[in-house]
């Protein structure tokens, strides 16, 4: 299991750029100019994507290593959308993932990889409901 580190983010007096810093390492993320923006970094649904993608080939790598199977790469595309739920009250999200697998395995190894992918913490984390606790610092 990974260490968990606190994430800060700092928004400055104008415009959507953020500075997002997570232990040593500083990433920026913006808005497309489409919506005012600058488009200097991904936007906050695109980051979320990054994290799914991420996990994704990260669980699937453990799993191949473990199993010792010859999984040269793992390539995933992760987009996101929103649609009107069925009552059509709400919105819901929708995260679409292709997943590609490159190396020498069977059709059972493929389809074991692909239910594997399903199992990443970040993928649980979005079919789940989570709670967000938030507290005012003055």
């Amino acid at each position: 299991m990974s260490e968990n580190r606190n994430v800060t983010v700092e928004l400055g007096p104008s415009g959507f750029k953020s500075s997002i810093s997570v232990g040593s390492h500083v990433l920026i993320s913006d808005e497309p100019e489409s919506v005012g923006g600058t488009d200097l970094g991904p936007s906050p649904y695109e980051l979320l994507a990054s994290g799914l993608g991420a996990c994704t080939v990260m669980t699937v790598r453990m799993y191949a290593t473990i199993k010792k199977w010859d999984l040269k790469e793992v390539k995933v595309n992760v987009s996101h959308r929103k649609e009107d739920s069925e009552d059509g009250k709400t919105k819901i999200d929708i995260f679409s993932r292709e997943i590609q697998f490159f190396g020498d395995f069977d059709e059972k190894q493929h389809e074991r990889m692909l239910n594997i992918a399903k199992k990443c913490p970040v993928h649980k984390t979005l079919s789940a409901s989570a709670k967000i606790e938030t507290t005012h610092i003055h």
